[in-house]
């Protein structure tokens, strides 16, 4: 019995690998002929957008969660407003598409610049949460910031290479 069943841990093991070889040459494939840079199957006018919402959401829950009276809560919505904005006129123009896109990019790069403030904390009396709710946002402005720039360049890449071709 021990035999029998050792024999089909082994025919599910190898059907296993056999099945993950040709759903990742099949996936291979698809993103090899993909003529658009998707990112989780969204095109990067449509990320863009959504990045532009959430800095928007962010800054209105924060302003609103400690009732602040201070511009400076608001300042994820000054970016993600122009962000979520152009991103629409992406999808809306698309011979300006390239144009654009280099406007985002810039915007994108200062939210990231934006969130290196939170490393300021680090030489401080309070340490990088001496405000808790401002070192949040600041932490969530560098790595959403960064993510995004990393994302918008190798959108270029992809562009370029498709350009190449």
């Amino acid at each position: 019995m021990a035999a029998s069943s050792s024999g089909v841990t082994k025919k599910k093991a190898h059907s296993s690998a056999v099945s993950f070889f040709i759903f990742t040459e099949s996936r291979t494939k698809e993103i090899m002929t993909q003529t658009e840079f998707k990112v989780l199957g969204q095109t990067m006018q449509k990320v863009t957008i959504y990045f532009g919402i959430l800095l928007s959401t962010w800054a209105i829950l924060m302003t609103l969660a400690v009732d602040s009276g201070s511009i400076t809560s608001m300042i994820p919505a000054m970016l993600g407003i122009p962000i979520s904005l152009l991103g629409f006129l992406a999808t809306r123009f698309p011979s300006k598409l390239k144009l654009i896109m280099h406007i985002v990019v810039l915007l994108g790069l200062m939210v990231l610049l934006g969130g290196l403030d939170f490393l300021r904390g680090i030489g401080s009396e309070g340490g990088l949460f001496s405000n808790p709710l401002a070192g949040a946002s600041k932490l969530m402005m560098l790595i959403t910031g960064a993510g995004f720039t990393g994302l918008c360049i190798q959108s270029f890449l992809f562009a370029r290479e498709q350009r190449e071709q």
